[in-house]
């Protein structure tokens, strides 16, 4: 395959992704899907397996949502998005404590946005396991990165802290 070739195909599969993008937001999920494969087949990305994980997430296949997301994570270590779907699902499953790890990653990740999501869902580990303060932690280092966070806002708002 010659440069040229190369750099056509990775335009395609852009144009492909972004035509998924639109149908998920759109709510057209089988069409998203279709659009991520059609994408993967020209050109695999991480955004790409990223994507189509999160589409078939909201069928409720939280494992072959997995499976793309670790398969975004072979093709750019460093594209943080999967790690915090990773970390979504598996709260999603009920698995808090094996989510904890995806989403410290996703923390650090080099290409990441938006960046103050993995702090949001370990605030929401944290409140569910019953530990406030370091709930208030993760909440409190989502809105450095989002001050106006609502969620993190409220979160931070309903909580029952006892200062002595």
């Amino acid at each position: 395959m010659n440069v040229n070739q190369s750099i056509d195909d990775q335009e395609r599969a852009r144009e492909l992704w972004e035509l998924g993008v639109q149908h998920l937001m759109q709510g057209d999920l089988q069409c998203a899907v279709d659009c991520f494969n059609e994408s993967l087949a020209v050109y695999p990305t991480a955004e790409g397996y990223t994507y189509r994980g999160w589409a078939i997430s909201f069928q409720g296949r939280f494992e072959e949502a997995m499976e793309d997301c670790k398969r975004a994570i072979n093709v750019d270590p460093e594209f943080g998005n999967p790690y915090n779907d990773i970390g979504v699902y598996l709260m999603k499953l009920g698995h808090l404590d094996d989510a904890v790890p995806w989403l410290q990653t996703a923390k650090t990740a080099q290409r990441y946005e938006p960046k103050h999501f993995p702090f949001l869902n370990l605030g929401h580990i944290y409140m569910a396991k019953g530990d406030q303060m370091q709930a208030l932690d993760e909440y409190v280092r989502a809105l450095d990165l989002d001050p106006e966070n609502p969620i993190a806002l409220e979160a931070i708002a309903s909580m029952d802290l006892k200062i002595n």
